[in-house]
């Protein structure tokens, strides 16, 4: 599990008592809920661009439905610029690529973490046709495979706007969970890559607002805004 560098970024581990970690298990409720209406059984973490918190909250967000007694797979599939394994401090040598590509199998790859119900597949050394991968048959066929063997499948994509790579996961989800950094994407940036998701028939579970300001000083590490739709509608 995380080196001590890292612990604060997986904040539902480290501090599970803190405000952050409770703002997680909201957003887990509210998923819940939605999966009451429709069976929410796999679903994509992204961004608009990089370094809004999509990766820190694909992780946390893991880690609170594993300690709800699911059990959860969490995939690192991006395949451009993983993190996940600096994370969680896993080695990438193989990962989702090498399963992808027929060198292993997902058994014998997703490993699992000190906490229980959670397995994490990262990776894997990164190929040259990104795209094309996520979107093979047997890319597909994992998903299907994963979700009867899971309650619940994270996939940790990349974001929105650089590559087309989260819009071809969400088209073989049940939904997408959209992440925003407060102050940190122009209002035109972000309803581009809502058109972006729609153009991939997407279902927007909800927005993730993330370093939002507090009322007081300082800023708050996570806040959440949820869909009451569906849509991704604040």
């Amino acid at each position: 599990m995380p080196r001590d560098s890292h612990r604060g970024k997986l904040i539902t581990y480290s501090q599970p008592k803190s405000p952050v970690s409770e703002a997680y298990r909201s957003l887990r409720t509210n998923i819940q809920f939605l999966s009451a209406a429709k069976d929410v059984r796999s679903l994509v973490v992204t961004s608009c661009a990089k370094s809004e918190g999509k990766t820190v909250t694909s992780a946390n967000l893991a880690v609170v439905q594993a300690q709800a007694g699911q059990r959860v797979l969490l995939i690192d599939a991006d395949l451009r610029n993983p993190s996940l394994h600096h994370l969680m401090a896993l080695s990438n040598r193989v990962g989702l690529t090498s399963v992808l590509i027929g060198a292993r199998d997902l058994a014998h790859t997703a490993v699992p973490v000190q906490v229980d119900g959670l397995d994490v597949l990262t990776s894997g050394p990164l190929p040259p046709n990104p795209a094309e991968l996520l979107g093979s048959r047997p890319m597909k066929a994992l998903l299907e495979m994963a979700v009867r063997q899971y309650d619940l499948v994270i996939l940790d994509a990349p974001p929105l706007l650089p590559v087309t790579d989260a819009g071809i996961l969400a088209s073989l989800t049940d939904g997408v969970l959209w992440v925003i950094r407060a102050g940190w994407v122009p209002r035109e940036a972000a309803l581009k890559a809502r058109q972006l998701l729609e153009l991939a028939n997407a279902r927007i579970l909800g927005v993730v607002l993330n370093d939002k300001p507090k009322n007081g000083d300082g800023y708050d590490y996570y806040y959440y805004s949820y869909g009451a739709r569906g849509d991704g509608t604040s």
